[in-house]
């Protein structure tokens, strides 16, 4: 059976102080947490370090995003390699969030090389993949996503991609208080997880958890995590809030 994650991304939120406090709250509740549920947290970069230093915590910590660059050093004004990352201690990296391909032009292509990066420093990639509201409504949803799948775990094996972890993210439902129902992210995540099945093998569609993303919150949480083939979810703003953020891990259990 997967054992379910519930991953908050951060975003460009929390500063200084709030992101210290948020992470010890977090924390604090992390000693009762359902022992069938995983949680992982990705701060601003700013303060990973501050988190996987942090003796007491009992939450994995993720990067929002990670350098396509093979390199573990090199003239990349701004980027953050993989290597880096795993010299901080970082866990996860999330690629390809809907965000990353708006505001700055992140092509599967690209997204595929942040996958590879990931897997060459031992990093759990969580590649994000989700349609625009005009692809549900004209019904291309499941095209869309089959094809950005399929191009990013292209050339990719089942041995390669053992840490995968894949987040569907409708991108009209995220940050605007829409969510897909749970009929909506069931059949997804089904077409998803039998995708990967026909690329690299039934045992490991099987095995692979494939997260929710999308105004997740502890309204909703239950009835989503309930479907079969949804593993858990990638929450942005019920994240920012402590009790919020517990509530949704709890809705897992």
């Amino acid at each position: 059976m997967r054992k379910l994650l519930v991953a908050g991304n951060w975003k460009m939120n929390k500063i200084g102080q709030d992101a210290r406090d948020l992470f010890q709250a977090l924390n604090r509740e992390a000693m009762s947490l359902p022992a069938n549920v995983d949680v992982m947290i990705a701060p601003p970069a700013l303060y990973l370090k501050w988190f996987t230093n942090d003796s007491t915590a009992k939450i994995t910590v993720g990067a929002q995003d990670v350098s396509h660059r093979d390199e573990a050093e090199g003239a990349y004004t701004g980027e953050i390699s993989a290597a880096m990352l795993q010299a901080a201690g970082v866990d996860y990296a999330i690629v390809g969030h809907s965000e990353r391909r708006t505001y700055h032009g992140e092509t599967d292509e690209l997204i595929r090389k942040k996958i590879a990066a990931c897997l060459s420093a031992g990093i759990a990639p969580i590649y994000c993949c989700g349609e625009v509201l005009a692809e549900r409504e004209s019904g291309r949803h499941i095209e869309v996503v089959r094809n950005q799948v399929q191009t990013a775990l292209k050339d990719f094996s089942a041995n390669d991609l053992a840490k995968l972890v894949v987040a569907y993210e409708p991108v009209w439902a995220i940050g605007t208080g829409k969510t897909a129902s749970s009929e909506q992210a069931q059949e997804m995540h089904a077409e998803i997880r039998t995708l990967i099945g026909e690329l690299l093998g039934q045992d490991f569609a099987d095995k692979v958890r494939i997260l929710y993303g999308g105004s997740c919150k502890p309204s909703n949480a239950a009835s989503i995590f309930s479907q079969p083939d949804v593993d858990g979810g990638l929450i942005g703003g019920a994240s920012l809030v402590a009790n919020d953020f517990i509530a949704i891990i709890h809705a897992g259990a």
